[in-house]
Formats: structure tokens, C-alpha cells, sequence
């Protein structure tokens, strides 16, 4: 397990951002899948790696600076939208979760030459290994950042469907937004927007529609482990649960001084977290 330095005291939570990233600077990529059509941010040219976005949240800010390092690095980013986000559309109800995979398998083969790098980021690890499981043909290897441990508390657990209902007052899903979200000291404020309620409903209804079992395995392709240190969604004594799991299959990196949303936290240890990892299934 290797643990990047903490370049903490981090006033804001994104005040490491590149200033010349923007997912407007992305070209928009529509592909037909069955009854969706998915709109895919891509950036770069080269090999494929595919980010998956958290709960209810689009694939663009967030992820904007991993996509410009990557692509700096050779890789052809893809960052296909969820459903009903950032113009990708579908039926949004009775959604199975294999149709979502469904959706990413098919952005990648339309649009990576060959099998591709999956990183999901909280949710998207979910979503990646349910791709792993049914499309097994095109992926390489997975990035699983940011899961969840097989126990949380409940307040804990339901914080995404707090945060990302705007009906809620703002003093509560920040409060909600701190604790279960950002690291000690970093400014929660960044995720009061972006958040996509029917899209999230969609996801969860999906999730909760599959037992886990039927895809936690993540197929058979290697396996990185991305744990940022304040994540109330893994505490600590939770941290071995992947390689106990999965053994030598996983590798394993900490990200101090990061929560669960961790991209606009530490968005250059993130990066280097993955791409110095990925450089192994160019």
C-alpha cells in the first residue's frame, strides 16, 4: 500500500485546479445505445481509459483536470454521461443495471480503439464492476476509487439522496456534504451544485434492483484501489477488505488528505494515483 504526501493546509477545496482545464474545451461525442443516447466528453488522443462518474452527478467538472492530465500523458479520455445529465438521454425508469453498463459498453466500442482503463469514482465503481462482469471483452483493467465499505453508518449511507435533493435547506445538505464528503478543512460549498435528482433515483433504483454479489468480483481484470484517508464512506479498519477479497489482483494507494469526493480535492494526487498505475495497460 503506498500513501501520497498530504500538501495540506488546503483552504478550498479545489484551489489545486489547473486553470486551463474546462469540460466545455471537450468535444461532445453522441453515441446510439439501444434506447439511451449517450453524450461522452472526450479529450486526447491514444488509448482509451473511461471515467464513471459518483451518484447522481455528472462526468465534467469534477473529473475536468484528471481528463487534461491524461490526456497530457496520451490517453484518449472518455467520460460518457449518465442518463437524463449534460444532454445523454434514455428511459429513466425501470432501468436495470446492467442497462447502464449496457450504456458504457457501448460508448466504448464505439469510440475506443480496442479494451479500455475503467476508473469509477464512488458509484462509477459500482458501475465499472458491473461492465467488468457483462462486458468482460473490453476492459483491461479497473480503477476502483473511492468505495464504499461493507459496513457504514446509516447516516453515512444515505447522505448522497440528502445532498443531491435541492429541496432540502442548503445548511443541511452542506452540513451532510462535510461529514460524509470532504476532508476536514476543505470548502464543501463545491458540491451544492451539480447534482442531477432523476438521474440519481434512476441509479439507485438500478443498484438496488441487482444483488451485489452478481458483480462485486469486478470479472477477473487487475485492480487498483484508490482510498482517500478521510473517507467516512471506508473508515480505516476497512481499508483491507479489497485485498482480502481479491488478493493479488489489487494494488492498493491512499490519497491523504481527501473524502470521498476526492477529484476536487486532490485533483493532482488523484490523477497520479491512477495514471501512474494505468501506465501498466497502455
Amino acid at each position: 500500500m503506498t500513501e501520497s504526501p498530504d500538501p495540506r493546509p488546503r483552504p478550498e477545496a479545489n484551489s489545486q485546479r489547473r486553470p486551463d482545464v474546462g469540460s466545455v474545451s471537450a468535444e461532445r461525442v453522441t453515441t446510439p445505445v439501444g434506447d439511451s443516447s449517450i453524450v461522452t466528453l472526450v479529450d486526447g488522443l491514444g488509448p482509451a481509459i473511461v471515467v464513471l462518474p459518483s451518484y447522481g452527478r455528472d462526468g465534467g467538472l469534477d473529473y475536468d483536470d484528471f481528463a487534461v492530465r491524461a490526456a497530457e500523458q496520451g490517453w484518449r479520455v472518455l467520460r460518457p454521461q449518465p442518463r437524463g445529465v449534460l444532454g445523454s438521454v434514455g428511459p429513466m425508469e425501470g432501468v436495470t443495471f446492467r442497462d447502464l453498463a449496457d450504456d458504457v459498453a457501448g460508448v466504448i466500442g464505439a469510440l475506443a480503439d480496442g479494451p479500455t482503463v475503467l476508473v469509477g469514482h464512488a458509484f462509477g465503481n459500482l458501475l465499472s464492476r458491473m461492465v467488468a462482469t457483462e462486458h468482460s471483452d473490453l476492459i483491461k483493467a479497473v480503477a476502483i476509487v473511492a468505495s464504499q465499505s461493507r459496513e457504514v453508518p446509516e447516516r453515512i449511507a444515505q447522505a448522497p439522496f440528502i445532498v443531491g435533493d435541492p429541496t432540502r435547506p442548503t445548511t443541511e445538505r452542506l452540513a451532510v456534504l462535510q461529514e460524509a464528503f470532504f476532508a476536514p478543512g476543505h470548502d464543501a460549498r463545491v458540491w451544492l451544485d451539480g447534482w442531477y435528482p432523476q438521474t440519481l433515483a434512476m441509479q439507485r433504483a438500478a443498484v438496488e434492483g441487482v444483488p451485489l454479489k452478481q458483480y462485486w468480483r469486478c470479472g477477473s481484470v487487475p485492480l487498483l484501489e484508490v482510498i482517500p484517508d478521510h473517507d467516512a464512506f471506508k473508515p480505516k479498519k476497512y481499508w483491507g477488505e479489497m485485498r482480502t477479497d481479491f488478493g493479488d489482483r489489487v494494488s492498493t494507494t491512499v490519497v491523504a488528505g481527501a473524502g470521498h469526493a476526492l477529484f476536487p480535492e486532490q485533483p493532482e494526487a488523484a490523477a497520479e494515483a491512477v495514471l501512474s498505475w494505468a501506465r501498466n495497460f497502455r
